[in-house]
């Protein structure tokens, strides 16, 4: 949508607040000294904004050493060698730094472009921030009101928004992607002639990186040329980037004084180079939390509000005891829950656990009590017996039999039973039956005890299930939040799939570079190469800390150093990677893990 000029004269005072800073940094730098440090101050503020999390990759010298004796050069001294790698280590990182920075926003714009109209519009409106919901609202009501509501026409504006962001963002990070792999490869055959024995020309370096550096500012040119960045105009003035004194460009003649000029400029040209492309994607950044989600924060805002007021109309503030009665009861009700939940359940199963020697004898008395009533019972039958039958059983007798003589008598005595019952055997057989039914009850009541006492801890732990349950999510809500790090360099489950994703972008900037150099595309194919280092850069210190706890980190190291030299061939590149997905524990799939 159209800004309102109002909206413009804001925007333009932003920036010239956000601008200031550099421009003064720019005039203090104008009025150092050409001295050999310089450009101490510039690396002590690149030292206090130095990210954590790297991205860049090592040098690519031999034994990843700038004080190695095959790095020695004649007429050179050590402090300025030392010096001169410094210089390349600082450019090598903060273009990493750079180029992460634009990934990250252009990362997210992509995923803009992918959604649907609604999705769009909904951001456009709603996802920039409450002054652009209003103008956004205002300026789609007029519209509606003049030709009629049409969602596509809001569509194409957002659509528009996004891929101006994604042209720049994408050609941005071309140029510097070419800027890095030209240095890189600047580097890796000095350090190829240093292995060889050559004499190494680092006065001819200073010089051709100074070239990459207008090389890059042609490029920036263009890219200027083909967007509208009044933004920077005024901040930046072309040309951007300072160019090496023609004078003494034949190595040995360089003077101890025109090397510490030339390692400065480069310094000069490094800063002024981060300064315009953190400005460049501040422009076209993605939106902050805070910007993106601010409906939500309102609402919550809002509701919270409710809810304070709310909660002060029943405090003591306003002379109610509504919040002491809440708490009160929430604070029993918690005391309850954890005494019949937690205390009690534990404290059975602890009885049921070291108590067994006390409960053993009481089961055994109640065993006993059984014995004694079916042996009452034994003798019984025994006596009523031997007195129907008039004859002499054995004290083994079967209770059985000697039951079934029971109520065979019961049944006959049955036919007279009040005759029978004064002079007969009918009250003994009653009797008898009593025993029986005696004996009966309790043997079930032991079995019930038995059965009870058997799943005693079965029902503690039925009584501390809520608990438990309770416990688990507290703890998978702990876990979660302790591994919600989906970054390359976590843990967890995610962390390690990021980490494979990062390999195979690597196998594919390898394939790209190769059908680019195939088709004689060399710009392509630079920017592909330092899209490659920059995925190396990455899964370097993405599994680094995994790698070396697993022991396998200089196997590891080794494989991904030699993905980025730029004369291995492509067939060896691709059988590292192919080892890489399938050998290193941290790369390899969560299923997989022995």
């Amino acid at each position: 949508m159209e800004a309102t000029p109002k909206e413009s004269e804001d925007k333009g005072i932003r920036s010239s607040i956000s601008l200031y800073s550099l421009r003064l940094w720019n005039q203090i730098v104008s009025f150092l000294p050409s001295r050999r440090d310089s450009n101490f101050l510039w690396k002590l503020s690149s030292l206090l904004r130095r990210r954590r999390r790297k991205t860049g990759l090592p040098l690519p010298l031999p034994l990843n050493s700038i004080n190695s004796s095959v790095l020695t050069v004649t007429g050179w001294e050590p402090a300025e060698a030392s010096r001169l790698f410094d210089v390349l280590g600082d450019l090598l990182e903060h273009c990493f730094l750079n180029l992460h920075g634009i990934w990250k926003n252009l990362q997210f714009w992509q995923s803009r472009a992918e959604g649907t109209n609604a999705q769009k519009v909904y951001f456009l409106i709603c996802e920039r921030g409450p002054r652009a919901f209003f103008s956004g609202t205002v300026q789609l009501m007029q519209q509606s009101f003049r030709d009629g509501f049409s969602l596509q026409h809001v569509a194409r504006e957002a659509s528009l928004y996004i891929a101006d962001r994604i042209t720049i963002l994408s050609n941005l990070r071309c140029h510097l992607a070419v800027f890095v792999a030209q240095v890189y490869m600047e580097i890796d055959k000095l350090g190829a002639e240093a292995v060889n024995g050559q004499e190494n020309s680092l006065t001819s370096l200073l010089v051709t990186l100074n070239g990459f550096f207008l090389d890059l500012e042609a490029s920036i040119c263009q890219l200027h040329a083909a967007h509208d960045m009044d933004f920077i105009d005024g901040s930046f003035s072309f040309p951007l980037f300072e160019k090496v004194p023609d004078v003494n460009k034949e190595g040995s003649q360089w003077t101890s004084c025109e090397i510490g000029d030339a390692i400065n400029l480069l310094y000069q040209n490094l800063h002024k180079l981060d300064s315009f492309i953190s400005i460049l994607v501040y422009k076209h950044r993605k939106p902050r939390k805070l910007t993106q989600y601010w409906l939500r924060y309102t609402c919550g805002a809002v509701g919270l509000s409710v809810c304070s007021v709310w909660l002060i109309q029943h405090s003591s503030l306003m002379g109610s005891s509504d919040i002491e009665n809440w708490v009160r009861e929430a604070h029993n009700s918690a005391a309850s829950f954890f005494k019949d939940h937690v205390e009690q359940p534990l404290i059975s199963i602890r009885d049921e656990l070291f108590d067994t020697f006390r409960k053993r004898h009481k089961g055994v008395m109640e065993v006993q009590e059984v014995q004694l009533t079916a042996n009452s019972l034994h003798r019984m039958l025994l006596a009523f017996s031997e007195h129907t039958k008039g004859q002499k059983f054995p004290d083994d007798a079967s209770d059985q039999e000697m039951l079934a003589i029971v109520m065979a008598r019961y049944e006959k005595e049955l036919m007279h039973p009040i005759q029978n019952l004064l002079s007969g055997e009918l009250a003994r057989a009653l009797l008898i039956q009593v025993q029986k039914l005696k004996l009966d009850i309790e043997t079930a009541m032991l079995e019930l005890d038995q059965i009870l006492k058997a799943n005693e801890i079965n029902f503690a732990v039925l009584a501390a299930l809520p608990a438990f349950f309770l416990s688990l999510l507290l703890l998978m809500l702990l876990r979660a939040w302790y591994k919600q790090d989906t970054r390359a360099e976590g843990k967890g489950r995610a962390a390690r799939l990021q980490r494979r994703l990062l390999v195979v972008e690597v196998e594919k900037a390898i394939m790209q570079y190769q059908s680019f150099v195939d088709q004689g595309r060399v710009k392509d194919a630079e920017c592909r190469f330092g899209l490659l280092l920059y995925s190396l850069g990455r899964l370097y210190h993405a599994s680094e800390n995994h790698a070396k706890a697993t022991g396998e980190w200089l196997y590891l190291r080794q494989d991904i150093l030699d993905l980025g030299k730029p004369s291995l061939p492509t067939r060896d590149k691709l059988r590292i990677t192919w080892r890489m997905e399938r050998v290193y524990d941290c790369l390899l799939p969560a299923l997989k893990r022995s």
